[in-house]
């Protein structure tokens, strides 16, 4: 696969994001990581050290008052698995500008790890307001 994004410097500004996540009350996961030269299947790890060859970093955050969630899987390729629930919808129907109450949103033709922090501060302005 071809390295596109650098993971750790995405996993840095994850790291450098999650204090003010936490003071907003969210619930934030260990960061996850897939090491592309395990065998298959390859597990996760939540320990970078114990992955030589990382291909995604992932991670999960959730908003216990609410019931959101938002989990992030980023592949040093370009792309990200992004898969929501998005916070208090569950009593409102989705309009043609919104994202449905849950799902996935599309996230290719990622540039770098400064691409996708600005791709993942909207995705949260999307999944948890504000």
């Amino acid at each position: 696969m071809e390295r596109v994004v650098d993971l750790d410097d995405a996993a840095a500004r994850i790291t450098a994001r999650s204090p003010r996540w936490c003071a907003a009350r969210l619930t934030v996961g260990p960061l996850t990581w897939r090491d592309g030269l395990a065998p298959w299947p390859q597990p996760l790890e939540t320990d970078r050290t114990r992955v030589g060859d990382p291909d995604s970093v992932g991670l999960w955050l959730s908003d216990p008052l609410t019931g959101g969630e938002l989990h992030v899987v980023l592949f040093r390729g370009g792309w990200a698995d992004v898969d929501y629930l998005a916070a208090g919808r569950e009593e409102k129907p989705a309009t043609a500008e919104e994202h449905e109450v849950g799902g996935t949103i599309p996230a290719q033709g990622i540039t770098s790890a400064a691409d996708f922090e600005a791709r993942l501060i909207g995705w949260m302005g999307d999944v948890f307001g504000g």
